[in-house]
């Protein structure tokens, strides 16, 4: 086994391990606190000897929490990291793009004018149908351009990115006032609303993507050189790219729809991963969902405990966090 494969299961196992501390942690831990006791017992199926109050918020409200933190989490960072690398970018996220943002707009359309029209259904619906429209505006300004490089792609998508801000702004200005509360949690990020039924659209996104990395990651390895040697290699570039950008839109909005928007991750993680999983798609989307995933579970265990009593919005904490690892890659860069 080569010192880089040594390096990338020992990332893995790394992760499990605190991933499992973090989980004790998570449901221990919040606006009532539970003793371990109780949630080694829960665990052991020894459910009758525990208070009813206990079990519901074990199971009804906490695991679910912490299972869709890991499903968000795990996604984000591996659209982040596909993101970089079709870009050739070590900044681009779902915001660079206004993927976030046309999924954000979607859904403060329909918090604040349309009342849950649909149901369940309504905040994954409007947050994949933003997500789309931003996704399909980013595109068709990217191929009407004369020079279709890199660089290109990434101020559409900053052009898209601030036009759905502004359109999210004017729905919040002349929609529904009492909702605005609501907007401004979700729009921080929170996993508050976490139930089971949620649980299969983030699982379905988090799966459409491993399962593209697994038939195209030497595709992706491929892209990592320039663009003609990557032609040459038979990988089409242009192709390749739009097919990652329209899965990012969808799979960001899923994340979007279940989680509000939630921040850097998918701009730190790849980073955090590659010492550990080399340039190799193979190894290096697979260590992103894990990190990924410890990353928000572990925000969201912050964001209930760092004021007792009260719950922080997540994004406050993965921005902290994303603000420190800017600066740190900029000084590191200079």
């Amino acid at each position: 086994m080569s010192n880089s494969n040594v390096k990338f299961w020992l990332a893995i196992v790394a992760s499990l391990m605190l991933l499992s501390v973090i989980l004790f942690l998570s449901l221990s831990y919040g606006t009532i606190d539970i003793p371990f006791s109780s949630v080694y017992q829960f665990f052991t199926f020894d459910h009758a000897s525990l208070p009813a109050m206990t079990n519901v918020i074990l199971s009804e409200i906490r695991i679910p929490r912490f299972l869709l933190a890991i499903l968000v989490g795990a996604g984000l960072a591996m659209v982040g990291a596909l993101l970089q690398t079709v870009t050739k970018n070590d900044l681009a996220d779902p915001f660079l793009f206004g993927l976030s943002a046309g999924a954000s707009a979607g859904v403060v359309a329909v918090i604040s004018h349309f009342d849950l029209a649909l149901g369940q259904w309504s905040l994954p619906v409007a947050a994949f149908a933003g997500a789309t429209l931003s996704a399909a505006s980013v595109i068709l300004v990217f191929f009407l351009q004369k020079s279709q490089g890199v660089e290109r792609l990434i101020l559409s998508g900053l052009a898209v990115s601030f036009l759905f801000s502004a359109i999210t702004g004017y729905l919040i200005y002349t929609g529904d006032q009492r909702s605005a509360s609501n907007i401004l949690f979700w729009s921080m990020g929170g996993l508050g609303l976490a139930k089971w039924e949620n649980l299969p659209f983030a699982s379905v996104g988090v799966i459409v993507l491993a399962l593209f990395t697994m038939l195209r990651w030497r595709s992706l390895d491929a892209m990592l050189v320039d663009e003609d040697t990557s032609n040459s290699l038979g990988v089409s570039v242009k192709f390749l790219r739009v097919t990652v950008f329209i899965l990012s839109a969808l799979s960001t909005a899923i994340f979007v729809s279940l989680s509000g928007v939630i921040g850097f991750v998918g701009l730190i993680v790849p980073h955090l991963a590659k010492p550990f999983s080399g340039p190799s798609h193979r190894y290096l989307l697979p260590l992103c969902a894990f990190i990924g995933a410890m990353l928000l579970s572990a925000s969201d265990l912050m964001s209930r405990v760092l004021i007792p009593g009260q719950e922080l919005p997540i994004g406050l904490m993965t921005s902290a966090i994303g603000s420190v690892f800017i600066l740190f890659f900029v000084l590191r860069k200079k």
